[in-house]
């Protein structure tokens, strides 16, 4: 295992801007080590920036992911963290749900109108 990634090998290796690193780095949820201007990356922040836009991909806000480091640094830590994700979890899948539901009633509700609209352009002879 490498003692130190830059910022370039990070960007390209998850396909991120340099503009992401530093947000990561401004939010507290990574801490490269700086020697004067360069920022040097230890396999644990390259770990957390695998593990941020994991979180990131299945809709956790930057707030849920900095919890989730946050318990996983505390006792009793990984079974702490691995609790509080299935429940963040649970959370996301349920709110996609309600989307989901959401997004079906108003495709139906326009496939209402849409009858009605043409129903009424046929009634007055305008072929659509």
């Amino acid at each position: 295992m490498r003692e130190y990634y830059t910022i370039t090998e990070l960007t390209r290796e998850f396909g991120i801007s340099t503009r992401t690193l530093r947000f990561y780095e401004d939010e507290g949820l990574i801490h490269p080590v700086r020697r004067g201007r360069t920022r040097l990356y230890r396999p644990s922040d390259r770990h957390l920036v695998r593990q941020i836009l994991r979180g990131r991909r299945i809709g956790f806000s930057i707030n849920e992911i900095r919890e989730i480091i946050q318990v996983y640094k505390s006792p009793p830590g990984e079974v702490a963290q691995l609790n509080l994700m299935v429940r963040r979890i649970e959370e996301k899948r349920e709110t996609l749900r309600q989307k989901r539901r959401d997004l079906e009633d108003t495709l139906s509700e326009l496939d209402q109108a849409e009858e009605a609209v043409v129903e009424r352009l046929a009634e007055l002879g305008v072929k659509t």
